[in-house]
């Protein structure tokens, strides 16, 4: 195992074909997890970026080894040093712009994409080890990867709806029916920390909505019991939960 592994590490094309169909498979494993959610870099994206990042390390050991063998002259003559690691830098640089592209704000002061922008830098940083030939580097990454995307979202979910803070969009009817929610909030024992009132158009007609953020009591700190009461109130027209 430990001589297939050397023997996969020199550059060879059965090891350059391996590294790329490494890294194009590590990243097409990630994002079909994120293509199945809709999000705003899918399948082919973590595909195509785990392939790039491969590729230019693999050029970079390219150029080291023409410089070590039929350009050796080059560096006679000009003195030249090369240093294959800026290239990994480059990319790293570089995929800041493509990473800031997937993050939107969305209104009412929620902002979407943050994960699938870090998840493009994990997978750039995978394709690295991948064109590096770190085999070992890019499957414990593509599972860690897999586990934090995919497997953490749920618990994640589930631990921020035990929290007592919580996030609401409540439509209303009218900008009157503030004091109405807010004094039925406080008669619960809920502290609001912060009150933002916005307009939402639904059917052609703008309406009034606020963005509540509270702190439930103790004794009512279940979410899904404040929405459904929240609901019930006849001046309220929805009701929804806010999550990052």
């Amino acid at each position: 195992m430990t001589a297939t592994l050397a023997d996969l590490r020199q550059f060879t094309l059965l090891s350059v074909t391996l590294r790329l169909l490494l890294a194009a498979g590590a990243g097409g494993v990630v994002g079909w997890g994120r293509a199945k959610k809709q999000r705003n870099a899918g399948l082919r994206t973590y595909m195509l970026i785990s392939l790039g990042a491969a590729l230019t390390i693999l050029i970079s050991l390219y150029e080291y080894e023409l410089l070590q063998g039929r350009w050796h002259y080059i560096t006679e003559i000009e003195s030249m040093k090369f240093d294959a690691s800026r290239f990994a830098a480059q990319v790293i640089n570089g995929i800041g712009f493509l990473a800031a592209g997937t993050i939107i704000a969305t209104g009412h002061q929620q902002v979407s994409g943050l994960t699938s922008a870090i998840g493009l830098f994990a997978c750039v940083t995978m394709g690295i080890a991948a064109g590096a030939g770190f085999y070992e580097c890019v499957l414990i990454a593509m599972l860690l990867i897999i586990l934090s995307l995919e497997v953490m979202q749920p618990i994640k979910l589930a631990f921020k709806r035990r929290l007592r803070n919580i996030t609401l969009l409540v439509e209303f009817d009218e900008l009157e029916s503030v004091n109405v929610i807010t004094d039925y909030l406080h008669s619960r024992g809920v502290h609001i920390y912060d009150l933002d009132i916005e307009r939402t158009r639904r059917k052609g007609d703008k309406m009034p909505c606020a963005v509540l953020v509270l702190k439930l009591s103790r004794e009512n700190a279940s979410h899904s019991a404040m929405l459904s009461t929240l609901a019930e109130l006849d001046c309220v027209h929805s009701v929804q939960e806010l999550i990052s």
